[in-house]
């Protein structure tokens, strides 16, 4: 992990002091910048989340699917966490402490806007930070990279159906037409893009070629996360200063949901029989929410404005310094974890400090 990318989390709570002072001084700006979408969905936010995601799906080879057999217990585990329990406990604790214990707290004509948001943060397993994670943990890199993979192929068809099915559960109104559309900017559109160039790049100049670029475009990956953080807090900088317990009490159902889930997954793994290599990983990818996504499918449903970009963006702010947390409980444990594991999974690759 970089220097830069330690201190995220710091780099974040910058973005938003600047959104919020810029949205004062330059309202006009953010309200031109808003203007410029198509079918909902805004283009340079568009721009940015392709800066942001094609970087990382250039480290991904969809050909290392091949090894999904090799953990299939931690994969077994790890989809049933993502695509059965996380979407959904999330919906069950959106509802509980925004929808019911909160809502007197909070804006009653947001109310509904900011579950979704939490639905939709929740829905996306992460594609990218995964790798720091996993490399922190010293994790079975095959499994990472076989993982996220995965994962990403059936969030091509499975993101849209499970938002809009749990939206529709919360009684709002789904646009499937914008959903569908963000689907395809974020996922299939990117997808194609990196692995063309990645095909292209390993076959004209191998894997030096790959590294050279994803050096380069690493720092602007990282700079678009903290762009599209300006823009989302230069539009819901007057709603965070009126009330900022609102980032407080939206962050408590992501808090509960990424240690419930990690949580799970861990334990689930030992029960199985898995290797702490594996385990880990399993533990991050089942917690952590590929954000960048759900920022922008909140924004291109429901506006710069709405309750759920700005639940989106709370995930934003806590992820980085929740994961490492959930980092350093694995790490700790690992003893705990080998004395109780039944050993039936085969026996661990080297770790890799880089995926």
């Amino acid at each position: 992990m970089s220097l830069f990318e330690r201190y995220l989390t710091v780099w974040v709570a910058l973005c938003i002091v600047a959104g919020i002072a810029l949205g004062h001084v330059m309202p006009g700006v953010f309200h031109a910048v808003g203007a410029a979408e198509v079918a909902k969905v805004n283009l340079p936010v568009a721009a940015l989340i392709w800066l942001m995601v094609i970087p990382m799906l250039l480290k991904i080879d969809f050909a290392s699917l091949r090894h999904v057999g090799r953990h299939w217990r931690g994969i077994g585990v790890t989809l049933f966490v993502n695509w059965a329990v996380k979407p959904f406990s999330m919906a069950a604790l959106g509802w509980l402490f925004v929808g019911y214990l909160f809502r007197p707290y909070l804006p009653a004509d947001q109310i509904d806007s900011y579950v979704a948001g939490l639905i939709i943060l929740a829905a996306a397993p992460c594609t990218a930070m995964v790798f720091v994670w996993s490399n922190l943990t010293r994790g079975e890199p095959h499994f990472t990279l076989s993982q996220v993979a995965l994962n990403d192929t059936i969030m091509v068809i499975a993101f849209a159906p499970i938002v809009g099915l749990l939206l529709g559960l919360s009684a709002i109104t789904v646009p499937w037409g914008t959903l569908v559309l963000s689907v395809v900017l974020y996922i299939v559109i990117p997808v194609i893009v990196a692995q063309v160039a990645r095909r292209s790049l390993l076959a004209s100049g191998g894997q030096a070629a790959l590294d050279r670029l994803l050096a380069r475009l690493g720092p602007a990956s990282l700079l678009a996360l903290l762009a599209t953080l300006v823009l989302l807090f230069g539009f819901q900088g007057e709603q965070i200063l009126a009330q900022p317990a609102v980032i407080g009490l939206l962050a408590v159902p992501i808090l509960i949901q990424v240690y419930l889930n990690s949580g799970l997954a861990y334990l689930l793994n030992r029960v199985a029989g898995e290797q702490h290599c594996v385990a880990g990983p399993s533990a991050l990818i089942g917690a952590s929410n590929f954000f960048e996504l759900a920022v922008a499918a909140a924004i291109s449903l429901f506006g710069f404005n709405s309750g759920a970009a700005l639940a989106t963006v709370v995930g934003v702010l806590i992820e980085v310094p929740v994961m490492l947390s959930v980092v350093w409980i694995v790490n700790r444990s690992q003893d705990w974890y080998e004395r109780g594991a039944a050993g039936k999974g085969p026996a661990p690759r080297p770790a890799s400090r880089g995926v």
